[in-house]
Parts: C-alpha cells; sequence; structure tokens
C-alpha cells in the first residue's frame, strides 16, 4: 500500500529525480572540484530566505544524510531587521522543508540605510562579519553562502566593465578577519535557471533581499522599465548576448578558470601589484 508524500518529501525527490542533472549533479561536481568539505568539518549553512540558499540547505542537509565523509552542519538565519512577515515567511519555509534553522538577531539594515555611500556594499559587509562571528561561536569553520554560476560569471564582467580589473569569484576562501575560517559557495556550477525552476516547479515562495533599496529597484523597474542596479545591467546584457552565443555563460565561465599570466600586462597577488616587465627581460633569457 503506496502512503502520500510529505511536501518536503516531494521537495527532496524533485532534487535526487526530476533536477538531478541540473541541480544535483553540478552541486557534487563543485563539492568534488573545489574539495568545499573535508572530515570533521562543522559548517554554517547562512540561510537569508530567498531560493538560492533555501536550496542549499536543501542540498546540504540531503549530502549530509548519504555521504561517506563526516561532516556536521548547522542552518544559520540571520535576522538582519526584516518585517515580521517577511521574517516569518522564512520559519514557514524551513519548517515546509524540514531544515532545523537557528536565528539570531542583528542590526544590519539599520546600520546600512543610514549609510550615505554605497550601502549594499557595507550590508554584505556586515552581514558576512555577523554570519562569522555568529559560526564560529556555535564551533563552526566553515560558512556556506548560497552564490551560484550566475553570480561567478556576473560578477566577473561587473569587475571589467565598472572595476576596471579581472576579478573572479572564488569557490572558496579562508576568513582574512576570522582565524581558521573559511567560506564556501557549494551551489557554483549550479545556474540561477535551474534553480528557478525547481522552485517554480514545487511551487514555492521565497524571500527576495527584502531592503528598501531592492524595493525601491523593483518599484523603479515596474514603473520604468529602469533601475540603478548594475548587476542587473549586467544580467540583461549576458542575456542578450547568449541570443547570438548561446556558449557565452559557459565561456566566461571557464575564462577564469584558465587564465594565462603570460598575456597579462600586470596583476595582482596577496596585496602585490606585478608587471610584465618585473620578468620580462628573464623570459627571453
Amino acid at each position: 500500500m503506496s502512503r502520500e508524500l510529505t511536501t518536503c518529501q516531494l521537495i527532496e525527490r524533485s532534487i535526487n529525480k526530476k533536477y538531478r542533472k541540473e541541480l544535483w549533479t553540478p552541486f557534487m561536481h563543485a563539492i568534488r572540484q573545489y574539495e568545499l568539505i573535508s572530515p570533521g568539518d562543522r559548517i554554517a549553512v547562512c540561510i537569508s530566505g530567498g531560493k538560492d540558499s533555501m536550496l542549499m540547505a536543501k542540498l546540504m542537509q540531503e549530502l549530509s544524510r548519504h555521504s561517506t565523509i563526516p561532516f556536521e552542519l548547522c542552518f544559520l538565519v540571520m535576522n538582519p531587521g526584516y518585517n515580521p512577515a517577511n521574517q516569518q515567511k522564512i520559519e514557514d519555509n524551513a519548517k515546509l522543508m524540514e531544515i532545523p534553522i537557528e536565528v539570531f538577531e542583528s542590526n544590519v539594515f539599520d546600520a546600512a540605510n543610514s549609510a550615505d555611500d554605497n550601502p549594499c556594499y557595507l550590508c554584505a559587509r556586515m552581514r558576512r562579519g555577523f554570519l562569522y562571528s555568529e559560526a564560529k561561536r556555535r564551533g563552526c569553520n566553515k560558512i556556506a553562502l548560497g552564490h551560484h554560476f550566475n553570480d561567478v560569471i556576473e560578477t566577473t564582467v561587473l569587475g571589467m566593465f565598472y572595476g576596471a580589473q579581472l576579478q573572479a569569484m572564488l569557490p572558496k576562501l579562508h576568513s582574512k578577519n576570522f582565524e581558521g575560517m573559511e567560506l564556501i559557495r557549494p551551489l557554483y556550477c549550479i545556474h540561477e535557471a535551474d534553480i528557478i525552476a525547481w522552485r517554480d516547479y514545487n511551487h514555492l515562495s521565497f524571500l527576495q533581499c527584502a531592503c528598501r533599496f531592492t524595493e525601491q529597484a523593483a518599484a523603479d523597474i515596474q514603473r520604468n522599465g529602469n533601475s540603478n542596479s548594475k548587476r542587473l545591467e549586467i544580467k540583461h546584457l549576458i542575456a542578450s548576448l547568449k541570443k547570438d552565443n548561446p556558449d557565452i555563460e559557459k565561456s566566461i565561465f571557464n575564462s577564469i578558470h584558465a587564465c594565462c599570466l603570460d598575456t597579462m600586462v600586470g596583476w595582482k597577488s596577496k596585496g602585490h601589484v606585478f608587471s610584465f616587465l618585473d620578468c620580462y627581460d628573464r623570459a627571453e633569457e
């Protein structure tokens, strides 16, 4: 006699079966390719309430159930100043997906909203600092963030167009301010379109950023089709280029894995600036 599956079980089945190729396979590829998890790790899976972090939490939970590598998870939710409805939405989704979240409070939104210069940058820095601190306090040695494939390539193009530098987003990095802590990005190889497809297939509704700046950006787009978001501008540019070159996203992603320093005029490493002139004559010898 067959039993009816719960909503959570249906969500898990969609990851393991219908979207296995699009979600589970690239997730596992990133875990293995970039050596994101080691035996004995205690990882704080950082959940903002959006589609990316909620999927990441479910993937990490599934991995912990079936992995031969012994590691522990802590599902960490920071309330940076959400209104009660948004905070409740995160808690309801976590309950629906059977993710045992731990919530802590911060004043990130208030601090970022009072900044006149680059509040989004300040918000991101403060969020990460709070997450590292809380994760370390809970005995974790890593935090996991939900940046995906499209975040990686958009960041690369943003750096070229508006930062005047070739700069990628690493799949993992050591914290500079919290000794012994690392940041990992398990969704590194997963495409945003596949995350959206999974979300919609399961009829799930998640948070956006939920701060007044993104709400204003959304209002601007609704009103006149414009936004001051440079990331959104790059997203639209890549989508436009993809019409003529379907492989352009893959090419951008692969390019950060095959950087040829011999052709670079200058580069930076560990805070030091280098020039091709430093070794130009020696190369001839």
